[in-house]
């Protein structure tokens, strides 16, 4: 996903470079059209991921991303460039949490109507402890004072406890196929975090 999203960026003027890169993504296709989405268990709990790659483009916007996962396969998940430019890692990972969250909101919605309530969409996990201290604080901070109000939804939603955010380490962050390349052996790791296993 995050390379398609790459290469459609290029899509009125390719070069030689982008058609080689979109053979590989031809080619990863082909030899994972094996995998197939995979449940497991019996927890109705929802695991989430959110993640942002803090100006890694030649746009500046860092790309943020989010995963949801219930009974360890995925079920919703999104990959996107910000709205602003961000000036740290701390901020891009600040302003990811609440897509995820409104997304969450969504999910718990949803999930009321055609079958008995999932348990509560809490965990939101993030691998900057930074932007998890300011999203539990409440405080605005010079760095993050430009930021437009929606952005500190996410502490509101931590206040009244519909949210925790908690910390997971960058290499367990599954979202991270979503946000930035990945070399083969952490691609196939979070590939299987997502629950896409082998028919």
């Amino acid at each position: 996903m995050f390379m398609t999203s790459v290469l459609a960026q290029y899509s009125q003027d390719p070069t030689r470079a982008h058609c080689e890169v979109a053979k590989q993504v031809v080619h990863y296709l082909k030899t994972t059209c094996d995998l197939e989405l995979t449940y497991s268990g019996v927890t109705t709990t929802i695991v989430s991921y959110s993640d942002a790659d803090h100006a890694s483009q030649l746009h500046w916007h860092s790309i943020s991303g989010y995963v949801f996962l219930i009974r360890g396969g995925v079920m919703a998940w999104s990959s996107k460039k910000q709205p602003i430019v961000t000036l740290s890692t701390m901020e891009a990972e600040y302003v990811a949490a609440p897509h995820a969250k409104k997304e969450a909101l969504w999910l718990h919605a949803l999930t009321k109507e055609p079958t008995p309530p999932l348990t509560m969409l809490t965990i939101l996990h993030c691998d900057n402890q930074s932007a998890i201290a300011l999203s539990k604080d409440g405080q605005h901070h010079m760095q993050t004072k430009h930021d437009d109000i929606h952005f500190h939804f996410i502490c509101k939603a931590v206040e009244n406890e519909s949210i925790t955010l908690i910390y997971c380490p960058t290499g367990s962050m599954t979202v991270d196929l979503l946000t930035k390349p990945l070399n083969c052996s952490k691609m196939g790791g979070h590939v299987a975090g997502l629950g896409l296993l082998l028919a």
